[in-house]
């Protein structure tokens, strides 16, 4: 008998019954389908959501989600319901803790919010609650935690804030250290940790410079420090292969270019030379009489 037979036969047979071996057959050929129907039946079902709190890779309190539940509509508002389980993952109690609880719809809008507040959550312990929350329009899909009250204790645990801003100087391509460590070349974005910084600049040709940032926790990220270097310290000697060479150009004839490198006299082809920016020095004092 083909599938389709035995499945006809099956669905004729009375619930309370004795059954044949050949009806046994068909209970047994029934059964894989009616549990495939079971599983695809539960997978259609909202799937249990976790967040962790603060993040990933701190975690204190790790929040799960069960399925949201609607329980009153009138116009475009609805009344949802959802089962809660909050488990501490720190290693100290929490003694009260409030979070707002923002839902969002499919297409990401924010369409309501709730309200979770922990109280006395030892080390480890776990609670199981329902929060009830509020919905315009479309049905709600995901949700995201976010912190409006913690004690002081979770301060430590909590990742440290940090200010990103890009960092310029004038002409660009200056070397940028900050508090004494390289951190490359102008333009920069750099992230600052909370506190006093010294921004140091240098390049090749201009005086080197320094210049002290300060970030406090209502600062914000996405701003940008811009300094401008020193007036040329050297001359610069711009060769016709392309190369450019910094140095103080001491005197300049028909056929040669002489210049002071790191201390060291050096003579140049003056037919090799394309272009010299002259540095401005300051006059030289008159020498003191005696």
């Amino acid at each position: 008998m083909d599938p389709k037979g035995a499945l006809y036969i099956c669905r004729k047979l009375p619930l309370f019954k004795i059954l044949s071996s050949g009806e046994k057959t068909c209970v047994k050929r029934l059964l894989p389908l009616l549990l495939l129907f079971a599983r695809a039946a539960q997978a259609r079902e909202t799937p249990a959501m976790t967040i962790l709190w603060p993040n990933d890779e701190h975690p204190v309190v790790r929040f799960t989600f069960g399925k949201f539940v609607k329980m009153s509509s009138a116009g475009s508002l609805s009344l949802y319901s959802v089962d809660v389980t909050a488990k501490s993952l720190w290693n100290k109690p929490i003694p009260e803790a409030s979070f707002d609880a923002f839902f969002f719809a499919k297409d990401n809008m924010r369409i309501g919010d709730g309200y979770i507040n922990l109280n006395h959550l030892g080390a480890g312990e776990m609670v199981r609650f329902s929060l009830t929350f509020q919905v315009t329009g479309a049905q709600p899909v995901t949700l995201k935690i976010v912190a409006n009250r913690v004690p002081n204790e979770l301060g430590p645990v909590a990742p440290p804030k940090k200010i990103r801003l890009t960092v310029y100087s004038v002409p660009s391509g200056a070397k940028l250290k900050v508090d004494g460590v390289d951190a490359g070349e102008t333009p920069k974005q750099v992230e600052f940790a909370l506190g006093k910084h010294l921004l140091q600049f240098n390049r090749e040709g201009y005086n080197s410079g320094s210049f002290p940032v300060e970030f406090g926790p209502d600062d914000v990220s996405g701003g940008t420090v811009s300094y401008e270097l020193g007036a040329l310290a050297h001359d610069t000697v711009e060769m016709r292969d392309g190369s450019t060479l910094t140095a103080d150009v001491e005197s300049m004839d028909a056929t040669s270019v002489v210049v002071r490198m790191v201390g060291n006299l050096q003579t140049l082809d003056r037919n090799q030379v394309k272009r010299i920016l002259l540095a401005q020095r300051e006059p030289a004092s008159d020498a003191v009489q005696k």
